[in-house]
């Protein structure tokens, strides 16, 4: 048996379904960040994505011991599938509970919550949802030195000081390595047609 570390996403996942618990255990490690990168990105809220962070890695448990999990080598694709499911039903809560009725009683806009006059529309969560997951594929098509820089500073959220010191490398290599990650960002994406503009 390979050590977990050395077991890819897939391999991972199966070890936990024979019931092996540190292969989710490093399943979690692995994945936690940008799953909750990309829940907060969405939500704005560090509380709700706490919960809604939560309630996807309690589903993604039932679902791998019901055997609804087939390997793909897509394992974190499906777990942004999770979250952004769960995401989505909790936007129905909310829109379930603010609810206003017009029975002719005065409602003013001060009375009104944020919530209910900045609603994002249900289209424009999902089109931020697959701008997202469209990121997150043309990330995985740039060079290693520049897949490294861009996850670093955009899902773990660390400064470029940060970055230099974990990969041995000055400022302005990393500052570099960011521009052209960005470049062939701007290049895949021109290519394949895909609009990068997130709804407001």
């Amino acid at each position: 048996m390979k050590k977990l570390s050395l077991l890819t996403d897939e391999e991972l996942a199966m070890e936990y379904v024979k019931g092996n618990n540190r292969a989710f255990d490093e399943l979690l490690s692995r994945t936690q960040t940008g799953i909750f990168s990309y829940i907060i990105f969405i939500v704005h809220n560090k509380e709700v994505a706490n919960d809604l962070f939560q309630e996807t890695f309690l589903k993604a448990i039932t679902k791998l011991k019901d055997g609804k999990y087939t390997p793909s080598g897509k394992f974190n694709g499906w777990l942004i599938r999770i979250a952004h499911n769960a995401i989505m039903d909790w936007y129905r809560r909310q829109k379930s509970q603010h609810l206003i009725d017009t029975d002719g009683s005065d409602i003013t806009i001060a009375e009104m919550s944020d919530l209910q006059i900045m609603e994002t529309s249900r289209e424009d969560i999902l089109a931020n949802a697959q701008v997202l997951e469209d990121v997150k594929n043309m990330i995985d098509f740039l060079p290693e030195n520049q897949r490294d820089i861009v996850k670093m500073r955009y899902y773990q959220n660390l400064s470029f000081k940060e970055i230099a010191a974990i990969t041995n490398c000055s400022i302005n290599t990393c500052l570099g390595r960011m521009r052209y990650a960005l470049i062939n960002m701007r290049r895949l994406a021109k290519q394949n047609s895909m609009q990068l503009q997130l709804a407001l």
